[in-house]
């Protein structure tokens, strides 16, 4: 059997070689402890530590002592809402996010509200974007914090952050975004753009999964996030636990790849995205690209072919294609997306709706083969129904 074309790099990425190559010494050859000051292991776990903490935070324009290391980004948001409601519940307990967001999100939030926190859930215009006047009307004195996401995980979609940044700060409030999706894709700049917060993850660009981080701006603002691990006061007391040496080796060699590659790989995955959508949307009848198609990832397309339902298409690839109907994390629950729902589309056109999604070796031989599969399955089924 061979190993079908992987269009699923949303959902994760493979490991890049180099990535994998820098991580191995500490494995093998270099198995201390970070946390060990007492011999030369722990010396050099220490400074690959420190190493891959400059390395992301000169990916993100930020200064190494803001980064605190996770086991991903879901561990990150958990930190950095709970984290922040917990430090500033003086404050208040009204929270705002979006309709569209990650599931860490949004259960993290209704979590908080079995807390006694109060949460507005915005809705988004037609495009998959928030209104900026929306989030303006959403604050109130009470209000603690704002998370929205850069860059949607199903359509691709960029928020204009650097607006919603003004916003936040003007009011005094703290802004958390979930930039898993954008990070190594676009540029992200959390400061240039005021956003007080922000989590990634390594597995979305092409580093070690079970790592991630959490960015907490530490002066101009500094932020207060209360930790929610207890036991050894590691990452500055923030997140406590044995770091996680050799994937945080991955994510700071993944980051540095980033940085040097974005631009040129951006460009090459937004003509081979164009070319896939330009196809598809021109040999099937029906076939709509959901979200903006102006602000958006240059490596993710999200197509609804009407007439049809995903999962049965998927089927149809008979391994030969690996896409998604959404989320890795709610794919499996056949609901429609909310995502898409929340974007005003009806529950058929969600149920009808491919994510695909590009990445570094992704080849043009491979979009050819993907148009030709998706374009079979797609007429099969609507020829069934």
């Amino acid at each position: 059997m061979h190993s079908p074309v992987y269009l699923d790099h949303a959902a994760t990425t493979p490991t890049d070689p180099r990535v994998l190559e820098a991580m191995l010494p500490y494995f093998l050859e270099q198995p201390g402890n970070a946390a060990s000051r007492t011999h030369a292991y722990g010396w050099f776990a220490e400074e690959a530590v420190a190493t891959a903490r400059r390395q992301l935070a000169d990916l993100i324009g930020a200064d190494p002592r803001e980064i605190v290391f996770t086991s991903g980004a879901t561990e990150a948001i958990n930190l950095g809402i709970k984290g922040v409601f917990e430090a500033y519940r003086r404050k208040g307990a009204h929270l705002v996010t979006v309709q569209t967001e990650h599931s860490a999100v949004l259960d993290t939030c209704r979590h908080l509200e079995k807390q006694g926190a109060m949460v507005t859930y915005l809705p988004v215009d037609a495009a998959g974007r928030l209104r900026i006047a929306d989030l303006e009307a959403a604050i109130r004195p009470d209000t603690v914090l704002v998370a929205v996401m850069w860059a949607n995980n199903e359509t691709g979609v960029l928020q204009d952050m650097a607006a919603i940044g003004e916003v936040c700060t003007r009011h005094g409030v703290w802004l958390l975004s979930d930039a898993t999706q954008a990070v190594g894709k676009v540029v992200v700049h959390p400061r240039s753009c005021q956003v007080h917060l922000m989590a990634l993850s390594a597995h979305k660009l092409y580093g070690p999964k079970g790592v991630g981080a959490l960015y907490v701006s530490r002066q101009n603002p500094a932020v207060e996030v209360v930790a929610q691990l207890d036991g050894g006061g590691h990452e500055r007391g923030r997140r406590s636990g044995t770091l996680n040496v050799p994937g945080i080796v991955g994510l700071g060699k993944a980051a540095e790849l980033a940085a040097t590659e974005l631009a040129t790989e951006a460009t090459r995955l937004a003509t081979l995205r164009d070319h896939l959508e330009t196809e598809l949307t021109q040999r099937l009848t029906d076939a709509h690209v959901n979200g903006s198609t102006v602000h958006r990832l240059p490596h993710l397309s999200n197509i609804s072919f009407g007439g049809t339902d995903s999962e049965q298409v998927m089927m149809a690839f008979n391994t030969r294609l690996a896409v998604s109907s959404g989320a890795a994390c709610t794919s499996a629950a056949l609901e429609p997306s909310h995502v898409l729902l929340a974007m005003g589309y009806p529950p058929e056109h969600a149920h009808a709706a491919l994510r695909f999604s590009l990445g570094r070796f992704t080849t043009p031989d491979a979009i050819t083969s993907a148009i030709a599969w998706v374009e079979q399955a797609v007429q099969e089924r609507r020829n069934i129904r």
